[in-house]
């Protein structure tokens, strides 16, 4: 079944018009319970490997903010 292509254009122009229409927390909270639903299709070592890497991605930030701007 083809798609009608101005039917997928307007639904488009409808997203981002919710989303300026919505506060911050709101945004928030949509964002958290996609994520919570992204999740649970992930086995336990498939998490457990995102937690590692974000965990990596935060020690290298956190290492990039205490150098001395001459080492950058």
């Amino acid at each position: 079944m083809k798609k009608n292509p101005a039917a997928q254009t307007l639904g488009k122009l409808g997203g981002k018009a919710r989303a300026k229409a919505l506060s911050d927390s709101e945004l928030t909270e949509i964002g958290k319970k996609g994520a919570q639903a992204r999740m649970k299709k992930l086995s336990a070592a498939e998490r457990s490997q995102i937690a590692m890497k974000a965990v990596k991605a935060r020690i290298a930030k956190l290492g990039q903010k205490r150098r001395p701007k001459e080492e950058q």
